[in-house]
């Protein structure tokens, strides 16, 4: 059994009216087209719908069964339009959204807040790793938008996405307290060049960007420490194991033995992005979610002068 659905309005019109002819007038039909579709629907229904008499229609008792249910099913009708209109505005949906721990431990609790307040019916969907793997999921259309980030010795080059600086992340020193720097204003790499090192390990490009920096400054560090994350590092400086460079956005939370020290212009910062497939369009409530960013970054930028 299956009911057109512009019948079943029809059928509804004339049960409002109970005549054909003023159901043809709200609908633009005429009287004779009218009663054909409430034949066909009858057909369709294999049962009486309504009940023909010199005065008008009465709808039967099937008839009037089936004109409620087919006023829920406008009801629901309208209920999807209003989905798709939210949709498209941008103001509902899901983001599949990609970052890195450093971002994740920073600044993303800024982003899903303000993404909260702003736009409550967008819900974001988050995987945080390194940026191969979440290279690999926007080349797999797994993600709609991803932050990544590169130095300028490995700028993110692929054709297939679409990829925005949104921050440039200093660059810094971490010493202990009590290290003779400890007070400088700002440092040169060059005098760091009797210190030991702490980098982080597995070949992480911030590694290969002391190894580069200290070729510049003129030294060949000495690596006493290879760690999982920003916080190991810290840890080992603070337990006087050495010193590390680190991106600024990684010292968010700082421990109490070391202290963050600004580093010479001559020293990169690693630039932030986001990056999205080039060839999907984007949907309204992605682009929200990336000009949130630019938001929050605009704010982080301002707290630290």
């Amino acid at each position: 059994m299956k009911a057109d659905l512009t019948r079943l309005q029809i059928l509804s019109a004339v049960g409002r009216h109970g005549s054909m002819a003023a159901a043809a007038d709200e609908l633009s039909y005429t009287s004779s087209a009218v009663s054909q579709q409430i034949s066909k629907l009858e057909s369709e229904l294999a049962v009486e719908l309504v009940e023909r008499h010199a005065r008008g229609v009465h709808l039967t008792e099937a008839g009037r069964a089936v004109v409620a249910r087919a006023r829920a099913i406008d009801e629901q009708l309208d209920g999807m339009r209003d989905d798709l209109r939210e949709l498209a505005g941008g103001f509902t949906g899901t983001v599949r959204f990609g970052v890195f721990p450093t971002f994740a431990a920073s600044l993303l609790p800024d982003v899903v807040i303000g993404l909260r307040e702003t736009h409550p019916g967008i819900r974001l969907s988050v995987h945080s790793s390194r940026i191969a793997p979440l290279r690999e999921l926007l080349e797999t259309r797994q993600l709609d938008l991803a932050l990544t980030w590169d130095y300028p010795w490995n700028r993110t080059i692929d054709e297939g996405l679409t990829v925005r600086e949104i921050l440039s992340d200093s660059t810094v020193l971490i010493v202990r307290r009590d290290h003779e720097l400890a007070h400088a204003d700002t440092v040169e790499l060059s005098d760091l060049s009797n210190d030991d090192w702490i980098v982080r390990a597995a070949g992480h490009p911030t590694a290969e960007h002391l190894w580069r920096c200290a070729r510049t400054a003129g030294f060949r560090p000495t690596v006493v420490v290879e760690a999982s994350d920003y916080q190991e590092t810290q840890a080992m400086v603070a337990a006087g194991l050495g010193v590390t460079l680190c991106p600024q956005l990684a010292t968010s939370y700082v421990r109490g033995e070391v202290v963050v020290k600004r580093l010479a212009a001559s020293v990169p910062a690693r630039r932030i992005c986001t990056a999205r497939p080039s060839d999907v369009e984007p949907s309204v409530a992605s682009l929200r979610l990336e000009a949130l960013l630019h938001q929050v970054v605009k704010g982080y930028n301002a707290s630290r002068g």
